[in-house]
């Protein structure tokens, strides 16, 4: 068993993740779920989220996925490298829900996939990603 400090209740919210509203609903080995409730501040002109809330979410929930470590004490920091979003629909629902998965790598880079979609199950994005661990952090 651990005894480490789950790594979601040991990490304050950042400043970004502050602004847009976001939450780390669930962190495990090359998973992460991000959930964020659609509100007027992440609106474009049409009235519906920027797409940039989309690849920011996606970023972050891929990213996530290949970083954890178990414990909040050992934090694994990673940066993006690149990132390929595809829009796909636009959300039916109040909650845009994101999944990232670690699907490979190595020591210094790896590779992730995610899909965002709402409560109602409407698939919005997908993306894929590489990143790499940064050293010293």
């Amino acid at each position: 068993m651990n005894d480490s400090p789950d790594p979601l209740a040991a990490e304050e919210p950042y400043p970004l993740q502050r602004t847009l509203g976001f939450t780390i609903a669930e962190w495990a080995e090359n998973y992460a779920r991000i959930e964020l409730p659609i509100a007027d501040h992440l609106m474009n002109r049409y009235g519906i989220p920027h797409g940039g809330v989309y690849a920011t979410i996606l970023d972050t929930a891929l990213g996530f996925s290949g970083s954890y470590t178990g414990s909040g004490d050992d934090k694994r920091m990673a940066m993006t490298l690149s990132l390929n979003v595809n829009y796909l629909s636009r959300p039916k629902g109040k909650l845009l829900i994101c999944e990232g998965r670690k699907t490979g790598g190595g020591r210094k880079t790896f590779f992730a996939d995610g899909v965002l979609f709402d409560e109602t199950g409407e698939k919005i994005a997908s993306a894929s990603g590489v990143f790499r661990y940064r050293s010293g952090a």
